[in-house]
């Protein structure tokens, strides 16, 4: 499955509109003028489904014209005999394309050409560029379009039920690959198109000609050979074979009117649809209709007019009106805003700034109480002032509106030593609660400042994330829209500053900043926009707590990921070292090894090419080194030359050429991966990633610019990169640490499968005593391929690995995947009945949940729609076990973390890569830090198989690996 952003809707509008047209009564769907809709109200209700259910970001709906094509020029029965357009239809391919024209939706016809070329033309491009594609067509060729990455849906009845397509259903229904699927059109024929095929072969007698083969051509290069009756009618029909697999080919490499990256999604134009849908009489869609987008682009949703009164802003420079404001406000939890410098670049696009830039950032701190009150007033122990009854002006009483939440704006840069040490010390207070959201970000830039944050409670970034993981977006002005459905401009609130007016305080209502000058580069609308962010923070802190308690996630956010979130912002401050002589001397390396390894391949050819050009590595491979194409995928520019296409032809064929181009590739990701290290070392001589928490549905962390999860490990020269992450200046070594294969102790605990238990715990080589269970050997015996065969299998049954996906994975056959796994279960059969009841219990519960509680909620699970069912699925078998081993990871680092500072350790811990934590060991500790970490690795977690930790030391992360 793709995991591309982008994700194209790409429909077969003529295909479509009739399934629509006979789905509907037509009697039913009559206007008062007179005009049927049953196929427009078919075909938008189907539409508007799939945008609210896939998603897509991108949508196209191709048509035929009334006009002949070049199959019909090629064959003038092409299509013949086909019936009458009813009446009622006639009229409603037009009015759905003036539907679809009113959402901003592409609509695409091209002349001489079918709806089927179209989409098979932006259905590649789409798959070339790495998207995922979902085709909706009831036309069978485009079964051909399928790929790993391209899903057809295939109506079966109607437009209520659906068949969802990918390779291994196309295969499974079919007989053949999708590829393949012309090459039995051609054989058994199309009576839809009217293309008759070999009398008596069906698709059992023409998908075995074509395994024995390869495809048409092959099987008609070899016609005299077949024997039998069905070999004589192939023989006098090579002719029709010939010519139906022209036909069904669909075209690739159109010249179409829209680009693909124009179809984006876009908001419907409300004036062209509502006069249209008061013709068609379609009420109740135009309500679905802006309910789907506003969910979709609720960034778009108009704000209500001002009902509620802003915070009322005092600044403060002086250390007794703070003090006394957080006096006031004891023991409530205080909301936390930042003013920013508006020069300021963002923390994850620029990680390569100057320290005078950070500084610089964050201007003030603007503090939101949750209740009102007045903070002069309880300074002096008085009541609050009356409010100035001269305060008025021609609109009306302006002491009337609603006097708002007291809020208190502190410089960053114009506070007196004596302020500062008040405010540092209340930030740092764990025992003063506050709201914030993004621990982090907050953290960091007060940190550039000098000043800690401590004692949050809560993080309405984490905690969007806690109740729905499966979300992308975590914004907060995203989570007000949604939680409170509110917004987050000021001018839509009372007394409210615009951006045109920003520099004139009190333009907008009472003047809020007590005749003080604002702070040096912040405005009214800065302060504003501040403190309103301060007090949906609370709302939005509550409506969140209410879905916190509800799906058991209070426990998580307060004890596990607050916590962890001060700890990775720590490590994100501290970075790890690396030396840059290093690599710029990898650099150098791998630049000689690009070079080197083109000259070769360029000897083998006998002239250059240029190995980045697929084009010109298509003319290469396929014409003059004549490799074989049979299997190679095709895009629109010819055979495909992808990596896993390369790497097939090399194992098969073992062509010299391949080898130095494979080589050349390597080389030049290696030195990719090197330069963007290089960009991202700081003026402190380290690299300070950023972790994110809230990007993998199932807990896991995300490391960002750079990401050091991703340098590649399983190759010498590989490794060669963590040679470059040194210890730094005043430090003794690097240690790191890491769990040995913690999702198979999950799994074995999980499903309490006995005989994995007991290997654990008698400190077996885990792949070897399953491979001696599955092949029937000793474990001594286990060769490196069956050992290999099983750990993949182990792996993948984790994370919900099908017997296609595994036979994928190994280069075997489906039918050697399929008994490899059946092998396992019978030998473990608590895994599989572990596997059968997660999946069964999620249905039941609607949610999956880890040992430490984590639940993922998976409405798909009971979904019609089968490849969303599936995915589903998948997510349920592994979301228990990735999920438990990212918790188990976050607890270490917490309970390391705690004992570090209990003992007083000056070591640091730096970087989570996975199941692995790097530390640097300051003078004298390496023995202490080394037994603490072993034992709060160890007990991160109480299951029924011991968590081994391996633990290596060493200069550099290389040297320190184990």
């Amino acid at each position: 499955m793709s995991t591309s952003p982008h994700k194209l809707l790409v429909i077969d509008g003529h295909s479509m509109a009739f399934r629509a047209f006979y789905a509907l009564p037509t009697e039913s769907f009559l206007t008062d003028s007179g005009q049927y809709t049953n196929a427009v109200h078919g075909f938008t209700n189907m539409l508007l489904k799939l945008i609210r259910e896939e998603l897509p970001t991108h949508v196209i709906l191709a048509f035929d014209l009334d006009t002949p094509t070049f199959r019909h020029t090629s064959y003038a029965e092409y299509k013949g005999g086909r019936a009458k357009t009813p009446e009622e239809f006639r009229g409603q391919i037009d009015l759905i394309k003036q539907v679809a024209e009113g959402m901003n939706i592409a609509v695409v016809t091209l002349e001489g050409y079918e709806a089927d070329d179209i989409v098979a033309t932006y259905a590649t491009r789409a798959d070339t560029a790495g998207w995922e594609t979902l085709i909706v067509s009831g036309d069978r060729d485009t079964l051909q379009l399928v790929t790993e990455r391209t899903t057809l849906m295939y109506p079966t009845s109607g437009l209520s039920k659906v068949a969802m397509l990918d390779p291994a259903a196309v295969e499974e229904k079919y007989l053949v690959p999708p590829l393949k699927y012309p090459d039995l059109a051609a054989l058994v024929g199309e009576s839809a198109d009217n293309l008759p095929g070999v009398p008596k072969v069906g698709p059992k007698t023409a998908a075995k000609w074509i395994a024995e083969y390869g495809s048409t051509r092959g099987i008609i290069e070899n016609a005299d050979a077949i024997g039998g009756k069905a070999g004589e009618n192939l023989r006098e029909a090579l002719a029709d074979v010939e010519r139906n697999l022209e036909l069904n080919l669909l075209l690739r490499d159109l010249d179409l009117p829209v680009a693909l990256e124009d179809s984006e999604l876009q908001l419907p134009d409300r004036e062209v649809l509502d006069p249209l849908f008061d013709a068609l009489q379609f009420n109740q869609i135009r309500e679905r209709l802006f309910e789907t987008f506003s969910a979709r682009f609720p960034e778009a949703v108009v704000a209500p007019e001002p009902t509620e009164a802003l915070p009322a802003v005092t600044v403060t420079e002086q250390a007794e009106e703070l003090a006394a404001f957080l006096k006031t406000h004891t023991g409530a939890p205080m909301a936390i805003s930042l003013c920013l410098d508006r020069s300021g670049e963002s923390l994850t696009t620029k990680p390569k700034r100057d320290e005078a830039a950070r500084v610089a950032e964050a201007l003030a701190v603007v503090l939101v109480p949750s209740a009102p009150g007045d903070v002069a007033a309880a300074a002096e122990g008085a009541e609050p002032p009356e409010a100035d009854s001269a305060e008025t002006d021609d609109a009306g009483d302006s002491a009337a509106e609603p006097a708002g939440i007291p809020a208190l704006a502190v410089s960053l840069s114009a506070l007196d030593a004596k302020a500062d040490a008040v405010l540092a010390e209340w930030l740092q207070d764990p025992e003063a609660p506050k709201l914030v959201h993004d621990i982090k970000d907050a953290g960091k830039r007060l940190a550039w400042r000098g000043l800690h944050l401590r004692g949050a409670v809560e993080d309405t970034l984490i905690s969007g994330y806690l109740i729905q993981p499966d979300r992308r977006n975590f914004a907060f002005a995203e989570l007000v829209t949604q939680y409170l459905g509110a917004s987050t401009d000021p001018a839509s609130y009372l007394g409210g500053h615009s951006a045109d007016d920003a520099e004139t305080p009190g333009s907008q209502g009472p003047d809020l900043f007590s005749s003080q000058d604002l702070l040096p580069g912040v405005t009214a609308e800065d302060l504003d926009a501040a403190a309103l962010h301060g007090m949906l923070l609370h709302q939005l802190s509550q409506a969140l707590g209410e879905q916190l308690v509800e799906r058991n996630g209070e426990k998580l956010l307060r004890e596990m990921e607050i916590p962890l979130a001060e700890i990775l912002l720590q490590m994100e401050l501290t970075g790890i070292a690396v030396s840059t002589e290093k690599l710029d001397s990898l650099d150098a390396e791998f630049a000689e090894a690009i070079e080197a390894s083109a000259q070769e391949a360029y000897a083998v050819v006998g002239h250059e090419v240029k190995l980045g050009s697929p084009k010109q590595l298509q003319a290469v491979l396929f014409e003059e080194l004549e490799l074989p194409t049979a299997g190679v995928k095709k895009n629109k520019t010819g055979y495909s030359t992808d990596v896993e296409t390369l790497q097939a032809l090399l194992i098969k064929t073992q062509n010299d050429f391949l080898v130095h181009l494979m080589n050349h590739r390597d080389s030049s990701r290696l030195r990719q991966t090197v330069t963007g290290l290089t960009e991202t070392v700081t003026g402190d001589g380290r690299i300070h990633t950023t972790y994110a928490q809230t990007v993998a549905a199932t807990g896991r962390l995300s490391s960002l610019n750079p990401n050091l999860q991703n340098i590649p490990v399983r190759t010498a020269e590989g490794r060669k990169i963590r040679e470059a992450f040194v210890v730094g200046a005043g430090y003794e070594s690097l240690l790191t640490a890491d769990y040995s294969q913690i999702e198979m102790r999950i799994m074995a605990h999980l499903s309490q499968d006995q005989a994995l238990i007991e290997a654990f715990r008698a400190g077996e080589d885990l792949h070897n005593f399953v491979g001696s269970r599955v092949f029937g050997v000793e474990a001594s015996e286990i060769t490196p391929e069956q050992r290999s065969k099983v750990k993949a299998m182990s792996y993948g049954l984790a994370y919900g690995l099908s017997s296609f996906g595994l036979s994928k994975q190994l280069g075997i056959g489906v039918d050697e995947a399929r008994n490899l796994m059946n092998e396992y279960f019978e030998r473990f059969g608590g895994v599989r009945d572990y596997l059968r009841e997660v999946v069964t219990q999620a249905k039941k519960d609607g949610f999956t949940s880890t040992i430490f509680g984590r639940r993922r909620y998976l409405p798909d699970l009971t979904s019609e729609n089968r490849q969303l069912r599936q995915m589903a699925e998948r997510a349920a078998l592994n979301a228990p076990i990735q999920g438990s081993a990212a918790d188990i990871i976050k607890q270490a680092m917490i309970g390391v973390d705690s004992a570090m500072r209990a003992e007083g350790l000056e070591s640091r811990l730096l970087l989570q890569v996975h199941d692995e934590l790097i530390f640097e060991v300051a003078a004298g500790e390496r023995e202490a830090l080394e037994n603490l970490v072993v034992t709060h690795m160890g007990a991160a977690a109480e299951l029924d198989v011991p968590l081994d930790v391996h633990v290596g030391v060493g200069s550099s992360w290389h040297e320190a690996a184990h």
